[in-house]
């Protein structure tokens, strides 16, 4: 069967959604919980030292985070073996549970230790289904997609986590905007979480109709076995890649508003008023690089978003790091159109590297892993480095790091653009 279908406009509107939806919930709860976070660790991780309980909080984000590689391993061997539909399903609705439940949670002010614990269950359940769904939507994408437009219709699962961000983002300035700050401590910081359910059940009704991908190739009997055993290259240079984009995203679009508040003085609301714009940047960008990739390639892209990142992390941060709306806003922008680069690319480059019999199973657990390790830890890590250098600016060199990294593995790479999906 070829891989290039010619889908009916409306069924192509509902493939697009479908990858869509689910990340927006996905990405929407990350955000929210970053955002929120200094208030989170105030009321469920009590501390004199304010320091320790934000970074107590980022750990309760990390633990989400740890359970990834778990939900990739499960979601993606019921993709591989049952199929990308059934996936895909499962895993919105175990995302928007948790999601709900967290707006209800009693604070450590009422039920003790407890309150933390429950928070960090949560998060792990969430870390869980969020395992299977982001790569789960980027196969059933590619998979639909003609050859030539792979990169386009995989980028849908990348505007759909950009959407997810700026929905949260947007939420969190309305909500600041609008309250005070006892009112947002008290009661306010709920209402975004409370809201996402919503989210899952518009998910819950797009795909309930989806039709399964167009895979020919016969199911393997034990993909997480097969991928380890004769796709190990590719897989160590789809977690080397995905490393730069996990640090990366989370750094400048989730940690980066806490980092204005705390480090520039930036008021909670201008913060996330600069980072709602910068991702309305990356959200147009995204399908933009997306098409060039289907255009020139996937390693050219990777080569340039990687070595941009790693020349230009330091010169942005330093911008940033003043106490000016404008001189902020333009280096986030820029983060945006640099990110973009790369990380359009990614979702179509990842599913390519692998045969259809293991791919859901590969894409999860390769993207995954570092995302566990790397980009929920990346807060942490990055309260860290400026607590022991008492330099703001130390998390430029994080992005460096991993950037460097990235381009180091774009350069051994094979071109998969137009590459047989069986």
């Amino acid at each position: 069967m070829s891989h290039q279908p010619h889908l009916e406009k409306k069924h192509v509107r509902r493939v697009l959604a479908a990858g869509l939806i689910g990340n927006i919930l996905e990405w929407y709860d990350f955000a929210v919980y970053g955002f929120f976070a200094a208030i989170i660790g105030e009321q469920f991780f009590p501390s004199d030292d304010p320091t320790v309980s934000l970074i107590a909080a980022f750990g309760a984000f990390a633990a989400g985070f740890l359970m990834r590689p778990v939900g990739a391993i499960f979601f993606g061997r019921i993709g591989d073996l049952v199929g990308r539909k059934r996936m895909l399903f499962l895993s919105v609705m175990l995302m928007a549970i948790p999601t709900f439940i967290i707006g209800l949670l009693p604070t450590h002010e009422t039920i003790g230790y407890a309150a933390a614990i429950l928070m960090v269950i949560m998060r792990m359940l969430q870390g869980l289904s969020v395992g299977g769904e982001y790569t789960g939507s980027i196969v059933f994408l590619v998979e639909h997609a003609p050859a030539h437009k792979r990169g386009f219709f995989s980028s849908f699962s990348m505007i759909g986590a950009t959407l997810g961000i700026l929905l949260g983002s947007g939420m969190g300035a309305l909500i600041t905007g609008f309250l005070t700050e006892s009112q947002l401590e008290s009661w306010g910081w709920r209402l975004p979480f409370l809201i996402g359910i919503s989210i899952g059940l518009i998910g819950f009704v797009i795909r309930r109709g989806l039709h399964e991908t167009p895979v020919t190739e016969e199911k393997s009997k034990a993909p997480l076995k097969e991928l380890f055993k004769a796709h190990s290259k590719p897989m160590f240079q789809s977690i080397g890649l995905n490393i730069m984009g996990a640090v990366c995203f989370y750094l400048i679009f989730v940690y980066m508003t806490t980092w204005l508040v705390t480090q520039v003085h930036e008021t909670k609301s201008t913060a996330l008023d600069i980072n709602t714009i910068s991702l309305f940047v990356l959200l147009l960008a995204v399908p933009l690089f997306a098409m060039l990739s289907d255009k020139i390639g996937r390693k050219p892209m990777l080569l340039t978003g990687s070595f941009l990142m790693a020349v230009c992390a330091y010169p942005l941060v330093w911008l940033m790091d003043h106490h000016d709306f404008t001189y902020i806003l333009v280096g986030q922008s820029i983060f945006a159109v640099i990110l973009s680069i790369f990380m359009s690319t990614i979702p179509s480059f990842m599913t390519e590297l692998f045969p259809s019999r293991i791919r859901a199973s590969a894409t999860s657990i390769s993207y995954n892993i570092p995302y566990a390790i790397f980009g929920g830890t990346a807060p942490m890590v990055s309260v860290w480095l400026i607590s022991v250098t008492d330099n703001s600016e130390a998390i430029a060199w994080y992005l460096m790091a991993v950037s460097i990294l990235a381009f180091i593995i774009a350069l051994t790479v094979k071109e998969t653009k137009g590459k047989k999906l069986d």
